[in-house]
């Protein structure tokens, strides 16, 4: 999928799509997802037409298999060549795509694809987060507010809730963004002290919560917004580069999705900050990164009875 466009047969042909994502991955061959079993010589295809197509047998714990078993497509009525589709339009899509166009896309239910675009969002959450920075290296720390404006109601009573969101940006790096709850110095650091690296160089604003975090750092600088300064020291310390992720962010909000709930937020940020991680690769490179990250993330349309009283 390194090249890929609307005309990849993997979009329109099953057989191709599954294929597909077997490469992506199996890149060694087919391991069985049940018992770990990566023995070629346990496993074997399902041949003739007594057999589904991309059906795997493993001899090692007698179970069967198919590529999507223990990923976010498990249990999919979806066409896989549909879910390739989506995955490739939601990552070529900077600010975002909307559910409600790619049900009309790909000629599916708001609800297929509402489900659709969020198990596609997990699979662009990494497992984990951090660390970046480093020596040498400057990290901006910056926060801003997602939500609507009171003179923007038409007739809503309520003021839309407005969620805090801090993003930390490796100037020269990735992007790591988290839904806080507020911008105290304790919340702060909770947060910076996972992802950061203390080698780094903090950059921030003149929030007086970065003081003391600062201090943790190698250096720390700031900039003061309420006095019109953006930059200081031959444009050294600024927090440019968090505002630029800030503006695609608020430009996906404001002008794809409209809004956002609190409850699905870490997973919009998620797709935005994967987009930024992956901006200096082609569409189709980026497609196939997300798909690498199906595995593992089981996500069910609503919370089994187990989950719920878990």
């Amino acid at each position: 999928m390194a090249k890929a466009d609307i005309q990849n047969p993997a979009f329109t042909d099953e057989d191709k799509a599954r294929e597909t994502l077997e490469a992506i991955r199996w890149p060694d061959g087919p391991y069985c997802p049940h018992c770990g079993n990566a023995e070629q010589a346990r496993i074997a295809k399902g041949h003739g037409l007594m057999h589904r197509a991309g059906l795997y047998y493993c001899s090692a714990c007698n179970g069967q298999f198919t590529v999507t078993i223990g990923t976010v497509m498990e249990d999919t009525k979806i066409p896989l060549s549909k879910w390739l589709f989506a995955m490739h339009l939601l990552g070529a899509s900077k600010k975002g795509m909307s559910a409600l166009q790619l049900s009309r896309i790909l000629g599916v239910t708001y609800k297929s694809a509402w489900f659709l675009c969020h198990r596609i969002r997990e699979a662009m959450t990494p497992a984990t987060r951090g660390p970046i920075g480093g020596q040498n290296r400057v990290v901006e720390a910056d926060e801003t507010l997602i939500g609507g404006k009171a003179k923007n109601r038409a007739f809503a009573k309520k003021e839309p809730k407005k969620h805090t969101v801090l993003t930390l940006v490796d100037r020269d790096g990735d992007s790591h963004s988290f839904h806080i709850a507020n911008v105290k110095a304790k919340t702060l650091r909770e947060t910076i002290a996972k992802v950061a690296s203390r080698k780094s160089y903090l950059a921030t604003d003149e929030l007086a919560s970065y003081e003391k975090i600062g201090k943790e750092f190698s250096g720390h600088g700031t900039v003061n917004h309420s006095a019109d300064e953006y930059a200081r020291l031959g444009g050294f310390i600024h927090v440019n580069t968090a505002e630029c992720r800030f503006s695609l962010m608020k430009r996906a909000v404001f002008g794809t999705h409209h809004s956002i709930s609190e409850a699905h937020l870490p997973r919009y940020l998620a797709e935005g900050d994967f987009k930024w991680n992956t901006r200096k690769m082609t569409d189709g490179e980026r497609a196939a990164t997300a798909l690498k990250g199906i595995e593992g993330k089981r996500l069910t349309y609503r919370p089994t009875n187990e989950a719920a009283h878990a």
